[in-house]
């Protein structure tokens, strides 16, 4: 059901078999455990509780919700008695967003009937947040940009990031700001890292980490070339439905196959943010014909 993998002396992550393959974390201490992100089903984080409660002997103090997106935050129901944290808006969203969401999805889904949203006791959206766990010291910080209310988890002796979405095969900006996805990205490779775990796919090793975010702001470079371009068409949908995410940089067969949605979904985003709308397509009776032929982009 779920990939479990040590990454050093008592953290561990773990990846979803099921959904897209999220990913979500726990650091171990001699009394108690952190367990960071929740996994998309609640078998998953049942299963992530078990490891750590009867395998490791330790209950759950504290989980850290990175962001409010339900493969990331639902799962807080299955921890019973340890204090969620999240940033304010992680709360205000499960809240309004996420309680709608539920109470929609679990009519269609039985399997959810028995979750709970339950919203961070502890929050903050400013500079850092430490959590003394054993030996172990975790720095909570915001890391926007996927999401406004997107927090990073470093565990700072190991020089372990658990990113949230962040950090993710392929950058996804639905939600959020192309901009502060670019700086917390930015701010990311400063930080002289062993390994990322992503919101979504495999752990980033520290040789591959340079290589991993030049891809990734290369794609943004790219999309953000491909939105301008677009707006200056009669029909901007023709040419954001030409881009495709081989041409920005990237492979549809990330995430389990859900990169190429993904990328039309954030090529749609950023057109809006950028102009206020959506982009307009060709009607059923024109016929599109791309001029773009020898155009130079700005950067």
């Amino acid at each position: 059901m779920i990939q479990r993998e040590r990454i050093a002396d008592n953290v561990y992550s773990f990846q979803s078999d099921i959904y897209a393959q999220v990913t979500a974390g726990t650091v171990i201490g001699p009394n108690w455990a952190v367990v960071i992100d929740t996994l998309a089903t609640p078998e998953e984080a049942l299963a992530m509780r078990e490891f750590v409660e009867r395998e490791l002997g330790v209950p759950v103090r504290y989980v850290i919700d990175t962001h409010s997106h339900a493969d990331h935050a639902w799962g807080n129901c299955f921890f019973p008695g340890a204090t969620v944290i999240g940033h304010p808006l992680c709360r205000q969203l499960l809240e309004t967003k996420g309680r709608a969401a539920l109470e929609e999805t679990s009519r269609a889904n039985p399997s959810l009937r028995n979750v709970k949203i339950i919203l961070p006791q502890i929050t903050f959206n400013q500079g850092e947040l430490n959590l003394r766990v054993g030996k172990k010291t975790l720095s909570l910080f915001p890391l926007p940009g996927h999401c406004p209310d997107n927090l990073g988890v470093l565990v700072e002796e190991d020089r372990v990031l658990f990113a949230g979405d962040a950090a993710m095969p392929l950058p996804y900006i639905v939600d959020g700001d192309i901009d502060d996805l670019i700086a917390s990205l930015k701010k990311i490779s400063r930080l002289g890292l062993e390994n990322i775990v992503q919101g979504h796919g495999e752990i980033v090793l520290r040789g591959e980490i340079d290589n991993y975010m030049r891809e990734n702001l290369s794609y943004l470079s790219n999309i953000r070339k491909a939105v301008r371009r677009a707006g200056k068409r009669k029909y901007p949908q023709e040419v954001l439905d030409e881009t495709t995410i081989e041409s920005c940089g990237k492979s549809r067969v990330l995430i389990g196959g859900l990169a190429a949605e993904l990328h039309r979904r954030n090529l749609r985003a950023l057109y809006r943010q950028m102009y206020g709308e959506l982009p307009a397509a060709l009607p059923e009776d024109e016929e599109y014909e791309s001029d773009d032929e020898g155009e130079e982009e700005e950067e």
